[in-house]
């Protein structure tokens, strides 16, 4: 093979493999449909010239066929009058019409059934149009399909992508970082403000309640036996001087717990003082 016919096949073989590439499935069909349709109006054209040529022959067929009558009415009429010269002549002129009529009829019956023939490849014809109008809407909705799966399926791949699974644990892990740099941060500033006091009373009265609602609940759920009524009340002394300079037991248990809390408070803080000199 020369270098010539080489080269010309690589051409052709490359220039079809572009053309197919840039072929669009659903651009294609609409193009096949549009040519359909076109050759459609032509074939409805060429049977409507066949049928108006039908209707033609008929009529010459008829007008035939009347001249024929007409002929030979003067025929007969030549006849009565006793002139069978011109009654020979008028029959002649009566075949000559006979015969045309014959030919006529002869092609008009040659073209209804070519007439008939056109008009049922024209139904055929346009059957098949509309049967590829149908077929090229499915195949333009699977082409879609196909599309939008295969859209899909490329997402799915870059989502399994480890590379982007790693920079979510990086982040994430950078976000841990932070939340920790804060927390030190809140707990170093509370260290060293001087409000350690202030935050313990407040843990101590959020919790002030929580063991007499515990205990409560216990009795309404069966698990602790009910609450004691409560005793008479004791008989007033005479003497109400000595009974007023004596304090309450329980006035005096509370007074108690807040001294002992402010001793350990003072404590913590004699501590936090000889841990701050010792630095």
């Amino acid at each position: 093979m020369g270098i010539f016919s080489r080269l010309a096949q690589l051409i052709k073989s490359n220039l079809n493999d572009l053309i197919s590439k840039s072929e669009d499935p659903e651009k294609m069909l609409n193009q096949v449909v549009l040519d359909m349709n076109t050759q459609l109006v032509e074939a409805k054209k060429q049977v409507a010239s066949s049928i108006a040529d039908e209707k033609r022959l008929a009529k010459q067929y008829e007008q035939e066929m009347a001249q024929a009558g007409e002929w030979e009415r003067r025929a007969m009429m030549a006849v009565r009058a006793g002139n069978e010269e011109l009654a020979k002549e008028a029959l002649a002129r009566k075949k000559e019409h006979d015969q045309l009529a014959q030919t006529f009829n002869e092609q008009w019956t040659k073209q209804k059934t070519s007439v008939d023939q056109l008009k049922k490849a024209l139904r055929m014809l346009n059957d098949k149009i509309e049967e590829a109008k149908r077929k090229k809407n499915i195949l333009v909705a699977r082409k879609k399909r196909a599309e939008a799966q295969k859209s899909i399926q490329e997402t799915m791949h870059g989502l399994r992508d480890q590379s982007a699974f790693e920079t979510f644990d990086r982040m994430e892990g950078k976000i841990d970082q932070l939340e920790a740099e804060a927390e030190a941060a809140g707990e170093i500033q509370e260290e060293y403000t001087g409000d350690t006091l202030a935050s313990r009373f407040q843990h101590l009265e959020r919790t002030a309640g929580a063991d007499e609602d515990l205990v409560a609940l216990k009795r309404k759920m069966g698990m602790l036996p009910p609450e004691e009524a409560p005793a008479p009340a004791a008989e007033v002394p005479t003497r109400v001087e000595a009974a007023s300079a004596e304090a309450p037991p329980t006035l005096r248990t509370e007074q108690d717990e807040l001294a002992a809390a402010l001793e350990e408070l003072e404590a913590e803080q004699a501590r936090e003082q000889q841990r701050k000199a010792g630095r």
